[in-house]
C-alpha cells in the first residue's frame, strides 16, 4: 500500500468473514464518504438515494441535544487494499486502509449526511467520534445484499413506546404523567402498542392520548400550567363519562364498552382533544360546568347521532380529521358549547349527505 489511513480497531468474525470496528472522528466522514451527486439507476446502486427531507430533522436533533445526542454505528464496505495489524495475540490493533480505496456506506447514510450538516453549524462536533463497522467490499451484489440484510429486519419502534421513552418531548412527558395520575387511564392504557387486539386487556394506547394532547395544545411546548390544564381536563372527562367509571368499578365489562360504545375509539379520544382546545383557548369557559354534562350523552354506537360522524352506516369506524371534527361538534352541541363557523359548515354538509 502507498499512503493509507490508520484506524485503531477491533477485529471480529461474522459468517466466516472478518470485519473491523473503529471510532472515527466526525470531521473525517466527508473525506471517507464523499457525497454522490450523480444519478445512478437503482439496480446499479448498493443503497437507496438520500431523502433530503430527513436531513434537517436529524441535524436539528444533534444541535438541540448537543450534550446528549446518540447514534448507532455506521456500516461501510471497503473497495480497495487494507490490512489489520494486531497488538500481540489479540483482536485489537491498527486497521490500515489504502487512501485509494473507496468507502461505501451500507447503513447510516442519512445519519452521516445530517452529521455533516450539523458540523457546518457547530464545527466543534468534528472532534467527536462515531463507530464504523468496516467490511470488505465483495462486489455490487454483495453490497446490495448487505444493505437489504441490515435494513430488512429492522423493526420500527411503535409510536406508543417512543412516546413512553421520550424524555425530551414535553407533551410526551406530560402525557405519561397524566396517564399515571388518572386511575382509569393508568389501568387501561397500553404503553407499548399502537394497535390493540380485540381481546386486549387495555382500551387505549399512550399514542392515542398523546395525539389528543397535541390537538389541545396545538404546538410542541408544554409549560407547567399546560400540564395542570391537561390533567384537570382529562380528570374531568374521566370522572364524567359514566361508562368509564363503570368499567373501572367492574360493573360494565371492557368487552361491552369496546363493542357497544364509541368512547374507546381513537376518533373519540381525538375529538376530546379538539374539545379540550376550546377550553384551552378560552379560559373564560368554566370547564367543570360544561364537562359534567358528558354524563348526559348517549355514547352507544346504536345512537343515530354518531352515524356519519364517528361510524359509518355499516358500523365501521371513521377516523379522518373530518370525522374527528364532526364528533367533537356533536359533543360540543350536547354539552352547550357554541359551534365555530367551520363546525357549522361541517354540520350543514353532514345533513346534506344524510
Amino acid at each position: 500500500m502507498n499512503f493509507s489511513y490508520h484506524f485503531p480497531a477491533v477485529r471480529g468474525i461474522q459468517a466466516g468473514r472478518e470485519y473491523f470496528i473503529s471510532m472515527v472522528p466526525l470531521k473525517l466522514l466527508p473525506r471517507l464518504f464523499p457525497s454522490d451527486t450523480e444519478f445512478i439507476l437503482p439496480e446499479y446502486r448498493a443503497q437507496r438515494r438520500i431523502n433530503e427531507a430527513r436531513i434537517p430533522e436529524i441535524k436539528r436533533y444533534i444541535i438541540d441535544n448537543r450534550d446528549s445526542y446518540v447514534f448507532s454505528a455506521l456500516a461501510a464496505s471497503i473497495d480497495g487494499e487494507f490490512k489489520f495489524t494486531p497488538f500481540m495475540d489479540t483482536d485489537v490493533g491498527i486497521f490500515e486502509v489504502d487512501m485509494e480505496a473507496v468507502f461505501l456506506i451500507n447503513d447510516g447514510q442519512h445519519r452521516k449526511a445530517a452529521i455533516e450538516a450539523a458540523m457546518e453549524e457547530d464545527s466543534s462536533l468534528g472532534k467527536e467520534t462515531i463507530s464504523i463497522v468496516f467490511y470488505s467490499d465483495n462486489g455490487l451484489a454483495r453490497s446490495q445484499q448487505m444493505f437489504t440484510d441490515l435494513n430488512k429486519h429492522a423493526v420500527k419502534t411503535s409510536n406508543s413506546l417512543a412516546t413512553l421513552y421520550d424524555a425530551r418531548d414535553q407533551i410526551a412527558v406530560a402525557t405519561k404523567n397524566i396517564i399515571d395520575a388518572i386511575p382509569f387511564f393508568k389501568r387501561y392504557t397500553d404503553k407499548e402498542r399502537d394497535i390493540l387486539g380485540k381481546n386486549s386487556s387495555n382500551l387505549f394506547t399512550i399514542n392515542m392520548i398523546y395525539k389528543a394532547n397535541q390537538k389541545i395544545l396545538h404546538g410542541d411546548s408544554c409549560s407547567n400550567e399546560d400540564v395542570e390544564f391537561l390533567l384537570t381536563f382529562w380528570q374531568l372527562v374521566s370522572d364524567n363519562i359514566v361508562e368509564w367509571q363503570e368499567v373501572l368499578n367492574k360493573t360494565l365489562p371492557k368487552k361491552a364498552l369496546r363493542e357497544n360504545y364509541i368512547i374507546a375509539l381513537a376518533v373519540t379520544i381525538n375529538a376530546f382533544g379538539r374539545l379540550g382546545r376550546c377550553f384551552y383557548d378560552d379560559h373564560s369557559l368554566k370547564m367543570k360546568d360544561y364537562l359534567i354534562r358528558l354524563r348526559e350523552i348517549d355514547w352507544l354506537r346504536s345512537n343515530e347521532e354518531w352515524v356519519g360522524r364517528t361510524i359509518r352506516e355499516n358500523g365501521k369506524v371513521l377516523n379522518s380529521e373530518d370525522s374527528i371534527a364532526l364528533t367533537c361538534a356533536s359533543i360540543k352541541r350536547q354539552i352547550g358549547l357554541p359551534l365555530s363557523k367551520e363546525e357549522q359548515q361541517r354540520e350543514k354538509q353532514l345533513i346534506e349527505r344524510r
